[in-house]
C-alpha cells in the first residue's frame, strides 16, 4: 500500500545546502580540529571534532576520508607560517620564534615535531614526516654554517624534537617557558615568540 501525502504537508527532503554548505562545514570542522587537537594532541576522537564543529561524523568524514586526512588539514597552517616566515629576509631566531609560538599553541603540533629520532620512522604517518621535512627545509635556509646546529646533519631536527619533548605534557601556560629553557639549554637564541605576521 502506498502512501499519500497528506495535503498541506511538504514531503521533500531538506536542501542539503549545496556547495556553500559544504565550504562551511569543512571550515567548521578545520577550525573545531585546530581546537581540540590544539587541547588533547593528534590522538582526539574525531568525534569530539565532529561534536564541536556542530555536525555529523558522516559529515566529517565526507570532508576528511581518515585521521589523516583531518590532521593534515590542521596542521598545514602552522607549517605554512613557519614557511611563509622563513621565505621573508629573517634570521634563524626569527623563525625559531614562529615554531616555538605553535609548540605553545598546539599540542598536535608538538606531536607532529616530537618524532622519535632514534627509533623506527615506520610508525610515523607519512603525513607528519612530509610536514616535519617541510619545517626542517624552511629551518634550514636560515641555517649559517657556523651555527651549533649545523654540526650534524641531524642536529637540526634532533634539537627540534628535544625542545617538543620539554613541551610535551606541560599546559599551554607553561609551554612558552619551558621552550625557552630548551632552547638556552642548547644554546641557541630565540626570537619573539610569536605567529607569523606579528
Amino acid at each position: 500500500m502506498t502512501q499519500r501525502p497528506v495535503p498541506g504537508t511538504d514531503t521533500r527532503r531538506p536542501a542539503s545546502g549545496g556547495p556553500r554548505a559544504a565550504a562551511r562545514n569543512r571550515a567548521a570542522l578545520v577550525a573545531a580540529a585546530r581546537e581540540v587537537y590544539a587541547e588533547q594532541g593528534l590522538d582526539a576522537p574525531l568525534s569530539a571534532i565532529a561534536r564541536r564543529a556542530g555536525v555529523g561524523q558522516g559529515v566529517l568524514y565526507r570532508h576528511f576520508p581518515d585521521r589523516a586526512a583531518v590532521a593534515s588539514a590542521v596542521l598545514e597552517e602552522n607549517v605554512g607560517q613557519i614557511e611563509r616566515t622563513a621565505g621573508q629576509d629573517t634570521d634563524l631566531a626569527r623563525v625559531l620564534g614562529v615554531l616555538t609560538w605553535h609548540l605553545k599553541e598546539s599540542a598536535a603540533f608538538i606531536s607532529m615535531l616530537h618524532i622519535d629520532g632514534a627509533g623506527s620512522r615506520a610508525a610515523v604517518p607519512a603525513y607528519a614526516l612530509e610536514l616535519s621535512r617541510r619545517v626542517e627545509t624552511a629551518l634550514r635556509r636560515h641555517l649559517p654554517p657556523s651555527h651549533p646546529l649545523a654540526a650534524e646533519p641531524d642536529d637540526l631536527m634532533i634539537a627540534v624534537g628535544m625542545v617538543s619533548g620539554a613541551v610535551t605534557g606541560a599546559a599551554r601556560e607553561q609551554r612558552e617557558h619551558r621552550a625557552r629553557a630548551a632552547w638556552r639549554l642548547l644554546g641557541v637564541e630565540v626570537g619573539p615568540v610569536r605567529p607569523a605576521g606579528e
